[in-house]
């Protein structure tokens, strides 16, 4: 399996996202889902998932504080790369 994700530090803080559909932050599913990535990032490290909308629009869920500063800049300025799974 291959997603797209990043690992991102910013203002001394370290944290994942990981590009998820749409459908997986408007589920229960989202918790399972984020549990299954822990395994692929540093222990410990906040794991944020991410959506676009059809319009390219993105919609993060995770910790506030990350979410709002993710809101705040262009994540196309985000170093994003290709993982594999197995």
């Amino acid at each position: 399996m291959k997603y797209q994700g990043a690992v991102v530090k910013e203002q001394g803080v370290t944290f994942a996202i990981v590009i998820v559909k749409p459908q997986i932050l408007n589920s229960a599913e989202r918790e399972i889902v984020r549990s299954r990535f822990r395994p692929y990032f540093p222990l410990g490290i906040p794991i944020v998932l991410m959506a676009q909308n059809p319009n390219g629009i993105p919609t993060y869920h995770g910790k506030q504080d990350i979410v709002n500063f993710l809101a705040s800049i262009d994540f196309q300025g985000i170093s994003w790369k290709e993982y594999s799974i197995g």
